[in-house]
């Protein structure tokens, strides 16, 4: 696959939501050489455009925030107290090396770990406390200030057979797949105007995504996320569908998504030749697509989706395979959508 630094670049960023501006940044001068124009907004959400006098208008979003911790009381002790920001089981970080982004650069620190805590059954976020080696509140408080945020201390890492495994894969991978489909568009020629966006605070409230869409006023919208893979221990294909890693992009049949859109969609990735997965939504589809659809005078909205396992995890896996799907998939969509 093309251009495994910039998505290596994207991995090791961290961008929780609310505090996505130096990621979404970089985004925005790594695409600075493609792009006919990049707007940003109030928020941060970056737009790449390609034709900006071109109709019909095609959007491409994925969003570059990601779930995390955010300090918000230092107790006698040093310990740092956390809640949450975006949706994720305590349990998994209890024990877990963790990194605080503070003004100063990144500060280490561990989850305090106690079996009382691993066998609570109904673990908050407000009981999680970090250890970053303090010797009372106000060594701590001369390190972190309140509203840091903490991330995992996770690693990027190679597995066998093309997967790979990260923290915050949901959604870097769709930022990288919609700036790799917007370059490749270009390349080919295509003439449709073509906003491809990395968006902020979809862990959280999909602000971002109101924001560029309304903005942007787009004739349809692409929307790039992550989906429950099905192919791992203890999941349920009756739940979630059947979705497996390396066996490509997922379409989505929700109630909000125009069949004639999926459509299109299955058009396209016959012609590029990717072999794609259905998953079915039973009303939203909890993506930026959501308030994308809305937005304005109302969006027509697709999504595709890349399958990953462990999701919201310090270890979240997919396929180079799947994303390769997805990026061409995308590609022959800006090209050729209104074909």
């Amino acid at each position: 696959m093309k251009n495994e630094q910039f998505l290596t670049e994207l991995l090791s960023e961290i961008s929780v939501s609310g505090h996505e501006e130096e990621s979404l940044s970089k985004v925005a001068a790594h695409m600075e050489p493609y792009a006919d124009e990049i707007r940003r907004d109030e928020l941060g959400d970056v737009v790449c455009v390609l034709n900006p006098e071109k109709t019909p208008r095609i959007l491409a979003a994925a969003h570059g925030d990601e779930i995390g911790l955010m300090v918000h009381y230092i107790s006698e002790e040093g310990y740092l107290y956390v809640t949450s920001r975006g949706g994720f089981p305590p349990q998994l970080y209890l024990g877990h090396q963790v990194k605080v982004l503070t003004d100063r650069g990144i500060l280490y620190g561990t989850v305090v770990f106690s079996r009382e805590l691993l066998e609570k059954k109904d673990l908050k976020a407000k009981e999680l406390s970090i250890d970053i080696g303090a010797r009372d509140k106000e060594d701590a408080a001369a390190k972190v200030s309140l509203g840091d945020v903490v991330v995992f201390d996770s690693q990027i890492r190679t597995l066998a057979n093309g997967r790979f495994s990260a923290r915050a894969l949901d959604d870097r991978l769709g930022v990288f797949i919609v700036m790799e489909a917007f370059k490749r568009a270009k390349e080919r020629g295509s003439q449709n105007g073509i906003y491809c966006a990395a968006t902020a605070g979809e862990e959280t409230s999909q602000h971002g995504a109101y924001f560029t869409a309304a903005r942007v006023e787009p004739d349809v919208a692409i929307v790039v996320d992550v989906t429950w893979a099905s192919d791992y221990p203890g999941t349920d294909p009756k739940d979630t569908g059947e979705v497996a890693l390396g066996k490509g992009p997922v379409l989505c049949n929700a109630p909000i998504i125009p069949r004639w859109l999926n459509q299109r969609l299955l058009d396209c990735a016959k012609k590029a030749g990717v072999e794609v997965q259905m998953e079915s939504a039973a009303r939203m589809t909890s993506t930026d697509g959501d308030r994308i659809h809305l937005a304005g005078k109302g969006i027509p909205m697709a999504l595709i989706s890349i399958p990953l396992r462990y999701m919201h995890t310090p270890g979240e896996t997919a396929d180079l395979q799947d994303i390769e799907g997805c990026i061409a998939l995308l590609t022959e969509f800006l090209v050729n959508a209104y074909e």
